[in-house]
């Protein structure tokens, strides 16, 4: 029986969001006490917690999510141990793997650790992908998964002077149609090779949360 690892951070009232995203608000709309029934009410962002980019998300004419088949949410994953990385340090092309074990792959996924430090202020300066290395990934036809807010740097007040600061990643990677999911966590837990499943909600849009799922 293949294993299967939940590698998804849940969806939390309050939870950390990219910085200026949509607030997580999860709160009580019917109660068994009052209504003898249960129903949430869920306010957020198509970037909430775990979740897939598409496109249009950073290209003006690209594609939304409802352009993409189900199969193009499973990826064969290469996991790239970047655990020694520092705070806002990029990932250059050096780290990827040989030529051949990234052939007949098609995702890319940074373990970097940071996800250790999910819902604090640390988590802002997570490593990040050089813009070398997004195209580098682009040239492969990989799409990208790290465990943390975003492959580029995100605002805050530990930032370089010398860092990008125009989403470079994503355009490179999006512009080229290789998706991107974000905020992935329990990287640990698969091996250094895995089957990646990251279903978006039924959004359609710019990006959604996924349920992203592991098998080894």
């Amino acid at each position: 029986m293949l294993d299967h690892v939940d590698l998804t951070h849940p969806i939390e009232d309050g939870m950390q969001t990219y910085p200026g995203d949509p607030a997580v608000s999860r709160t009580a709309h019917a109660t068994h006490a009052d209504d003898g029934y249960h129903v949430e009410s869920l306010s957020c962002g198509s970037h909430t917690g775990t979740h897939i980019d598409a496109p249009l998300h950073t290209e003006p004419d690209g594609d939304p999510l409802s352009a993409f088949s189900l199969d193009r949410f499973v990826f064969d994953a290469v996991r790239i141990d970047c655990r020694d990385c520092e705070a806002r340090e990029p990932l250059d092309p050096k780290r990827l793997p040989a030529d051949d074990v990234l052939a007949d792959a098609d995702m890319a996924v940074f373990w970097t650790g940071w996800d250790a430090y999910w819902n604090t202020e640390q988590y802002l300066d997570h490593p990040y992908v050089a813009p070398e290395m997004a195209a580098r990934c682009a040239d492969y036809g990989l799409a990208v998964g790290i465990d943390a807010l975003s492959p580029d740097p995100t605002p805050s007040e530990q930032a370089n002077d010398d860092e990008p600061t125009d989403f470079a990643a994503h355009h490179a990677l999006l512009g080229n149609d290789c998706l991107i999911v974000e905020n992935l966590t329990n990287l640990g837990s698969v091996g250094e090779r895995f089957e990646l499943r990251a279903y978006p909600l039924a959004l359609g849009g710019d990006g959604a949360p996924v349920r992203a799922v592991g098998i080894d």
